[in-house]
């Protein structure tokens, strides 16, 4: 009896290893997949921003815990919405700048709630190297959202907007955007260093933390 319990037992055991060693070959086809950084990347023309995405990694902690640093950063430039006076603009008209870019809108509880912080947050770093945008998504007209932002004392944000949603749809194909909020950090190259879903205290040392160790693998700049 020992041989065919013995048989029975070598034949059993390489038919589990298969099927687990599939099982997890599975499992890891789902999360590279799935994975944000999963896409087609801009190639050299994002090296940088691959390096900021690294440099901001060990920072995606605490308030801005859900970060997620590119590992295959997207081209951005070509992302368009509108000015405040109605006019086309694009990320690469940022060029040069690290940009905050967030998309929001009036419906969304967690985006209102994370305003102030975004408004704080370019009142204190705003300038040559650095831009928080905050793209309104509202397609009623932006009589709701100028109000909404005027009533809880928006002074530093310069008003963006897309009615159509293209720039949501966008980056939805290309896996960046799944709700609101979402929020890209892109270097001085137009390119993507990592995505944020979901809302942050962006003002706060966590986020703070985080934004200057991108910016400071910026060409040529520093993080202050």
């Amino acid at each position: 009896m020992k041989p065919t319990r013995q048989t029975r037992s070598g034949y059993r055991r390489p038919l589990v290893a298969v099927a687990a060693a599939g099982l997890l070959s599975a499992i890891a086809a789902v999360y590279v997949i799935g994975s944000p950084g999963g896409n087609t990347s801009a190639g050299k023309s994002c090296q940088a921003s691959m390096a900021a995405a690294s440099a901001a990694k060990p920072f995606a902690k605490g308030d801005v815990a859900a970060f997620l640093p590119a590992q295959k950063p997207l081209d951005l430039r070509d992302l368009k919405f509108k000015g405040p006076n109605g006019e086309d603009v694009s990320i690469a008209q940022f060029t040069g700048k690290t940009v905050l870019l967030n998309l929001w809108a009036t419906w969304c509880a967690p985006c209102r709630k994370e305003m102030p912080a975004l408004d704080r947050l370019a009142q204190a770093r705003n300038g040559d190297d650095f831009a928080v945008v905050t793209v309104n998504l509202d397609r009623g007209g932006p009589e709701k959202p100028k109000a909404f932002l005027d009533e809880i004392g928006v002074a530093s944000l310069t008003y963006y907007s897309d009615a159509s949603n293209a720039v949501f749809q966008d980056l939805r194909s290309k896996a960046r955007a799944t709700g609101l909020p979402t929020t890209i950090l892109a270097g001085p190259d137009g390119c993507e260093i990592g995505t944020m879903y979901g809302p942050a205290e962006w003002d706060h040392e966590d986020a703070l933390q985080l934004i200057d160790a991108a910016r400071a693998k910026a060409p040529g700049k520093t993080a202050g």
